[in-house]
């Protein structure tokens, strides 16, 4: 530890307050706290670009959203670009190598140290001036590779893991062999099976060969008939046992899940929120426990967030889900997310939006003939089993990095000491 030296953050870090027009930028180089992902999971393309200016970053600048730092929304960048002014940039100083700075500023202690300071309730801020007094450790250039490496060994694992989720070359080569009806040119999985479903029960590819008849949404191939999501599956809501009986809750009880365990954690399966409910607490109000394999569909606060139980699970209020029934989880999850729009607009509410539960069970769904949700479920489960085994390895590694930051970051841990 003779090695090491104490300084404060603003030490050994610039902040960035160079400024470049918006127009020079696009979806892939603007960069704000809506496209941030929580959990220091990265960046998605941002939906639009606002008009004047923004932080000019460059290349390995570390990325911090300032707004909410308990969402943990930290990015590395991999290229020049703008950020809005909710995110703070910072570039390393020559005391510091840039990847070590990535996960000095990605450990919780960091995100903890800055909600201590934060101001506002709703919506808390950091506050940048506190942020540069963080007391940081830094050892010697060679120590810092070092660590730096281990930690992005890991890190290049989960990431691989992602793209074997999103590269349909990877997971689904089987399907593309037997289903050339599917564009190949989409590699990202999630939206493969997504293509799937719009070809088979949107596009009617396969069933070209069939006699179509008129219904109320138009031609559908014959046999199938318009019905409701009633009839494919059963629709539950939630509830919430009273807040004011500490003893309602638990962390070790009946998995509960509500809409902000969704946003904090955009996972495809989903085996229990922050917190669960004893079972007295989950006699004393409504909610339903939904088997594994429930599509669990966030109809309010926001529209949309959509899961699959990975075993017995119930909500709040905030969730309609629909447990399989005559269709199975696939078809229910697809379906889900091509019609979240539809929903979305005909949900009602003046605070905040919100889909009843007779709006969803009466939601209008083309009803195949069992043998064919029978067919594309057993097509798709094993790409969805795939994602699930990836997602369940991203999390191990994902804690096992965390684990790590805290005491390699202190110099507690060698890295002579790990063997990778």
């Amino acid at each position: 530890m003779e090695e090491w030296k104490e300084y404060k953050l603003g030490e050994v870090v610039i902040p960035v307050k160079d400024r470049i027009e918006t127009s020079c930028l696009d979806s892939t180089s603007y960069i704000s706290t809506e496209n941030m992902l929580p959990d220091k999971a990265g960046i998605t393309l941002s939906s639009g670009v606002p008009s004047g200016n923004a932080v000019f970053f460059k290349k390995d600048d570390v990325l911090i959203s300032n707004i909410r730092p308990y969402f943990k929304k930290i990015w590395r960048a991999n290229r020049d670009g703008g950020c809005s002014a909710d995110v703070i940039c910072l570039r390393a100083s020559n005391v510091v190598d840039p990847l070590f700075l990535y996960y000095l500023l990605s450990q919780d202690l960091f995100f903890d140290y800055v909600m201590q300071g934060a101001k506002g309730t709703k919506m808390p801020r950091g506050d940048r001036n506190q942020i540069m007094q963080w007391p940081v450790l830094i050892p010697f250039k060679n120590e810092q590779h070092n660590i730096a490496s281990i930690l992005s060994t890991l890190d290049d694992k989960i990431e691989v893991n992602r793209r074997i989720n999103d590269n349909f070359y990877y997971a689904f080569f089987e399907v593309v062999l037997i289903w050339l009806l599917v564009s190949l040119e989409n590699d990202n999985l999630e939206q493969q099976a997504q293509a799937l479903f719009n070809s088979w029960f949107v596009d009617f590819e396969p069933f070209r060969d069939h006699p179509f008849v008129e219904s109320e949404l138009g031609m559908i191939p014959k046999g199938w008939r318009v019905g409701t999501l009633n009839e494919l599956g059963d629709v539950v809501g939630g509830s919430t046992p009273s807040k004011a009986k500490p003893e309602y809750y638990t962390n070790n009880g009946i998995a509960w899940l509500t809409p902000k365990d969704l946003s904090i954690s955009q996972r495809k399966f989903t085996s229990k929120g922050e917190i669960d409910i004893t079972q007295e607490g989950y006699e004393s109000c409504s909610t339903k426990l939904m088997p594994k394999g429930s599509v669990l569909f966030s109809s309010r606060a926001p529209i949309g967030y959509i899961t699959i139980a990975k075993n017995d699970i119930c909500t709040n209020q905030g969730f309609k889900s629909v447990i399989p029934k005559f269709a199975g989880t696939a078809f229910l999850y697809c379906f889900l997310k091509e019609s979240t729009q539809e929903i979305e607009n005909k949900a009602t509410g003046s605070t905040f939006k919100e889909a009843s539960g007779t709006l969803m069970k009466s939601l209008p769904a083309i009803i195949p003939e069992k043998a064919v949700l029978d067919d594309f479920e057993n097509l798709l489960s094993p790409l969805f089993c795939q994602q699930e085994v990836v997602e369940e390895e991203n999390t191990l590694l994902s804690s096992l990095r965390d684990s790590l930051l805290p005491r390699l970051m202190s110099g507690e841990l060698n890295v002579s000491e790990i063997n990778m």
